[in-house]
């Protein structure tokens, strides 16, 4: 028997295929389009998502050589805080769902810290009021888009992130599919209080979100529905595990005592600390949030430190740019120089998140002379990775008081050999890869098999966890003193550079 997990991420939906042993035996990936209506604004298209989800479990499947009857559960792992707004009786989106990234609700947070300032509901939520989450989109949803504030009124709308649309459809859809989503998910709404993991009713009252639309809360583990046998799974499988991406690769990075943590290095770059039981509030800008919650058992909490642009910069270098044809070309071009030539890249194209928080920031590259070629560029692309994961750290540091020894990562970058010796040179510490780098993925099988006994405990989930390669820092760089304070120096260039209106 296996475990399949759905993989739906920002700039590609996978389908991964693992076996006991946590190892990967099929993948399939497909990417789909990001939609920019205007400067600050992203979007996705619902249907494209719920379409290429099927193309790749069908094929991840075929290329696996089973049939439903071989598969013991389905777990999914999304993109958080991107927020999608449906009618339960046609299945058809009332509107492009609106991406994490996107800047658009940044009047609507303003008007929300009107009234006991950007942490009116951190000590509830663990969150700021910020354009990253989503309670805010699905505000902006309702006062902007008439079909969804009508089919909101007339009882026929339905919200959530992009796990409660696949889960919908997967179990059913307008034909009784199950609206749910998880503690996790929930957590990154701005509405869930993190004590008593559910809906807060003053919060959604003040954001302006009705209760009726919104997904039932859940934990990361259990079942939720079966698939369906005219789905793309061919049969009626247990779906039964259910994380933010995040979340997901805490728990596939085996990152299950208090103080471990995780970094993932995707479209954007987040850094897990487990804080076991225990709710703790950053006072250095990091995220408070749900690590997860295994079935019947407490949920296991977090800090988090968000990075809106890493990977995404690669993407934006190759696309935008047309300096490199594959983002793979990014670290061959990097290496032809020795160091950056004196420019930093603040990638803020969405603000800067953790630990700033500033909406009003905007991407900048400083330090430009006639030297620099395109190379020193791509070093600089790769090197703001590195220093915006060090201010995370450094922020975990101080709220946890306890400095970490060696940091686990993983999602696509982490095969970027300069950037991971880097990211251990400006860090200090040893940077581990592990065997199986597809963490997103194996944690959202670990959440659905543990719900229908695949495994049986956490204890099976760490044995299969290995070391696959250690960058340790390179004692004479200047990386974590003299560059730093010039990254430093850069971010502050990009404060205050959009203004409110009036």
């Amino acid at each position: 028997m296996y475990i399949a997990a759905i993989d739906q991420g920002t700039t590609s939906t996978r389908c991964m295929i693992f076996d006991h042993s946590g190892r990967p035996i099929a993948k399939a990936q497909r990417e789909h389009t990001q939609i920019y209506p205007q400067p600050g604004w992203v979007e996705h298209d619902p249907l494209e998502i719920w379409t290429r989800t099927q193309e790749v479990v069908r094929e991840a499947i075929t290329t696996a050589g089973l049939t439903a009857a071989e598969l013991a559960a389905v777990g999914i792992t999304n993109q958080r805080e991107t927020t999608v707004v449906w009618d339960k009786r046609t299945g058809q989106p009332l509107h492009h769902a609106i991406v994490w990234q996107d800047t658009r609700t940044d009047k609507i947070c303003a008007e929300l810290a009107a009234e006991g300032g950007r942490d009116r509901f951190r000590a509830q939520t663990g969150l700021p009021l910020a354009t990253y989450f989503s309670g805010p989109k699905m505000r902006w949803l309702l006062d902007n888009v008439p079909a969804v504030r009508e089919a909101a009124e007339a009882g026929h709308a339905l919200f959530g992130n992009m796990d409660s649309w696949l889960i919908w459809n997967l179990t059913g859809g307008a034909d009784g599919g199950i609206h749910v989503t998880d503690v996790t998910n929930a957590s990154r709404t701005l509405l869930m209080d993190l004590q008593t993991l559910q809906w807060d009713e003053g919060i959604c009252a003040a954001v302006g979100v009705p209760l009726a639309l919104l997904p039932r809360i859940a934990s990361s583990s259990e079942i939720y529905g079966y698939t369906q046998d005219g789905g793309p799974f061919g049969g009626r499988i247990p779906l039964s595990g259910d994380l933010g991406d995040q979340q997901a690769a805490t728990v596939g990075q085996a990152c299950f005592e208090v103080g471990e943590a995780k970094n993932t290095y995707g479209t954007g770059c987040f850094m897990i600390l487990n804080t076991g039981g225990e709710i703790i509030q950053s006072k250095h800008g990091l995220l408070t949030t749900v690590a997860y919650q295994l079935g019947g058992e407490p949920a296991v909490y977090a800090l988090e430190g968000s990075i809106a642009i890493t990977g995404a910069l690669v993407q934006w270098v190759r696309d935008n740019l047309g300096l490199i044809e594959n983002a793979a070309d990014i670290e061959p071009l990097a290496q032809q120089v020795a160091d950056n030539g004196g420019i930093y890249f603040v990638p803020a194209f969405s603000g800067l998140y953790a630990p700033y928080w500033r909406d009003d920031a905007r991407g900048a590259i400083v330090g430009l002379t006639r030297y620099i070629t395109k190379a020193h560029l791509a070093r600089a692309v790769l090197e703001a990775t590195a220093f915006q994961t060090r201010e995370v750290l450094d922020a975990m540091n101080a709220d946890s008081g306890v400095a970490l020894k060696a940091l686990k990562v993983d999602g696509g970058m982490v095969y970027n050999e300069l950037l991971m010796q880097f990211q251990a040179d400006v860090l200090g510490v040893a940077v581990i890869r592990p065997l199986v780098s597809e963490t997103t993925a194996l944690g959202a099988a670990y959440a659905a098999g543990l719900a229908v006994g695949f495994w049986q405990n956490t204890a099976e989930m760490r044995d299969n966890w290995g070391v696959g390669q250690t960058w340790h820092p390179d004692p004479a760089s200047n990386a974590p003193t003299k560059l730093f304070a010039q990254w430093q120096k850069a971010v502050t260039r990009t404060f205050d550079w959009i203004e409110e209106e009036g």
